[in-house]
């Protein structure tokens, strides 16, 4: 097999997997209504299976990450439906950065060599200037989700971000809305009793965006400090 060939060879098979998802109609059951369906299912399994359970979850979590399923919200969701706000908050934080890392490495080794080979000076200053303060800006664009998730797998990875700062700040970023969507699922049961549905939009209510805008904003200090520095005078 050549060069080319190999590298090219985990992203065809990513995309074959997400292909064969959607094509089969998996990609349903990442949603409120297919965790209504399978809720009996999933708490006796994890009842009879605790151990097994968090890491099949975890599991999953990585390979729906890995391939941008949209469902990584209900994947959060259920998370803390199974096993608590605490518990299920941090397998999901754990997933998510398996399969957002998974999702880096391909795209790094497909894309980000191709790309910079074809690129002007124009990318080698914005990777440069990334690089420098890739951490604060990841952990930012983590804590506050302004952007899609893949998008932000995707873009560190074709500026070369080292991978071990894109881990760390995806780790970290992802903490604390992993843990309010868990605490939302904690509580799911009696909502679905009720036959009602849970506040998804929990994320951007005051109280819960503010403190992350804050953390936002003290991730951005050390930028700040350096372009103050370079300043004359």
């Amino acid at each position: 097999m050549s060069a080319a060939a190999r590298r090219w060879l985990p992203l065809t098979l990513l995309l074959a997997a997400a292909l064969a998802v959607y094509a089969t109609g998996l990609h349903r059951e990442l949603s409120l209504a297919g965790l209504q369906r399978h809720r009996s299912i999933l708490q006796e399994l994890v009842a009879v299976h605790p151990l097994l359970a968090p890491v099949a979850f975890v599991a999953l979590y990585a390979v729906a990450t890995a391939l941008s399923l949209p469902g990584a919200l209900f994947l959060t969701l259920t998370g803390g439906f199974l096993f608590g706000t605490w518990l299920g908050g941090m397998l999901s934080v754990i997933g998510a950065t398996a399969g957002a890392t998974v999702l880096f490495l391909i795209a790094r080794t497909s894309l980000g060599t191709a790309l910079r080979a074809r690129a002007g000076p124009w990318l080698q200053r914005l990777e440069a200037g990334l690089r420098r303060n890739a951490f604060a800006y990841l952990l930012v664009l983590r804590l506050v989700p302004l952007f899609p998730f893949w998008l932000v797998n995707l873009v560190p990875a074709l500026l070369d971000v080292p991978v071990g700062v894109f881990t760390l700040a995806t780790f970290l970023g992802i903490i604390p809305g992993a843990l309010v969507y868990a605490g939302v699922g904690n509580g799911l049961g009696a909502v679905l009793d009720h036959g009602g549905e849970p506040d998804l939009g929990l994320i951007f209510a005051p109280q819960v965006i503010l403190p992350l805008l804050g953390l936002a904003a003290l991730a951005l200090l050390p930028i700040l400090y350096r372009q103050l520095r370079r300043q004359p005078g």
